[in-house]
């Protein structure tokens, strides 16, 4: 036993108050999503000046447009007049600039004040000084994120970080030229779990035998219950007589051609903290994004990614589309399954760990670490 009182095959989960209390919640949202580098839309939303796409991140609802000079631009979606919402629809366009319904105190695409009423007998008001706030934003990979902190972590270091921290390079993930891909489906998914517990279940591989078929099929590896994740540079191999990564094993679409002989018939599975899933196979990417809107509701919103000539040929997608579809549901009624227990007082100290999931301790440390709740934990 350890000085846990635990066997040494097993350590222990979080609390299961840091999947229910709002307060945890609330420090979650200041000290990761709007602390963090959050991926926020495809760059492809933003297809050109004036189209926009607001995105709630954390507590904050925030714009995302593009500049007439081709830049991806951020602010926060707040009136700088009396706070009003700016834009209230979900994406859009707007044709010269953004217009708050209540006082009509308008914007370009660059945030700058440029009209409102009488705004010419006040000399002393700031165009940009008043104009929106603006948050950090970086494309890549074709996707836009968005960091609400007033010094943002490096980007280099944090999202493309953990990329190579599973990978081992980043150059793994640059071959499957995921920024010139195109969205041939998206299928938004409302979770009522916590968003550890689906980060947690997308780490392991030890549930993978009971509740994945048509994936086990595929990867016969991952019936072992070992998780790609868990290995650096590791990628799970297709069946020897598996043709492609589909709902029934069967031929898939157009490989990405820069993609390696070493990476062909192989699937690799990232996360990247702190609501980011990208699945990398030959034909196609599978691209998550978690948006947490309360302690026990989670939106996932999953594009599948394909070359532009497969989209604009109307190929039949639905084949791939349906292997991961089907493990998403799976996945998000497992989660569902465990978030009431969550509250339970049997896991009020929390629940244990196999081997194969000890490196879901680490994020549980990384979680810990961002809240400041690591030490009161170890006096509990």
């Amino acid at each position: 036993m350890t000085t846990t009182g635990l066997p040494e095959s097993l350590i222990a989960t979080l609390p299961g108050d840091h999947y229910t209390d709002p307060e945890i919640f609330r420090l979650e949202q200041e000290r990761i999503f709007e602390s963090m580098w959050f991926c926020a839309a495809r760059a492809s939303e933003l297809a050109k000046p004036g189209a926009f796409r607001t995105v709630d991140v954390g507590r904050e609802s925030i714009l995302l447009t593009r500049s007439r000079d081709g830049s991806v631009r951020a602010f926060f979606n707040v009136c700088r007049h009396r706070g009003a919402k700016l834009c209230t629809q979900e994406s859009g366009e707007v044709k010269r600039a953004f217009q708050c319904p209540y006082h009509a105190w308008t914007y370009d695409f660059n945030g700058k004040l440029v009209a409102a009423p009488n705004l010419t007998k006040m000399p002393d008001v700031g165009r940009t000084e008043y104009g929106l706030a603006s948050v950090a934003v970086r494309e890549w990979l074709g996707y836009v994120w968005v960091c609400l902190a007033e010094n943002p972590p490096s980007f280099e270091q944090s999202v493309i970080g953990d990329v190579v921290a599973r990978l081992g390079d980043v150059e793994s993930i640059e071959r499957y030229d995921v920024e010139s891909l195109e969205v041939g489906r998206r299928i938004v998914y409302d979770v009522k779990a916590n968003w550890k517990l689906i980060i947690e279940n997308f780490m392991e591989c030890y549930h993978c035998a009971t509740i994945h078929p048509e994936l086990t099929e595929v990867l016969p590896e991952f019936a072992d219950g070992y998780a790609a994740q868990f290995y650096v540079g590791h990628g799970a191999e297709f069946g020897s007589d598996v043709q492609g990564f589909t709902v029934d094993g069967s031929q898939g679409l157009d490989r990405i051609p820069t993609v390696s002989e070493e990476q062909d018939r192989r699937y690799y599975a990232i996360t990247v903290r702190p609501q980011v899933f990208i699945n990398l196979v030959p034909d196609h990417v599978i691209f998550h994004r978690m948006f947490p809107v309360a302690v026990d509701r989670t939106i996932v919103e999953c594009d599948w990614l394909y070359l532009k000539g497969v989209v604009a040929s109307g190929r039949d997608v639905s084949r791939s589309v349906e292997l991961f579809d089907r493990v998403n549901r799976q996945d998000f009624d497992a989660c569902e399954r465990c978030q009431p227990a969550m509250s339970s007082r049997l896991y009020a100290k929390g629940g244990v760990l196999v081997p194969s999931e000890h490196h879901i301790g680490e994020f549980h440390d990384w979680v810990q670490d961002r809240l400041g709740t690591r030490a009161n934990l170890a006096e509990s």
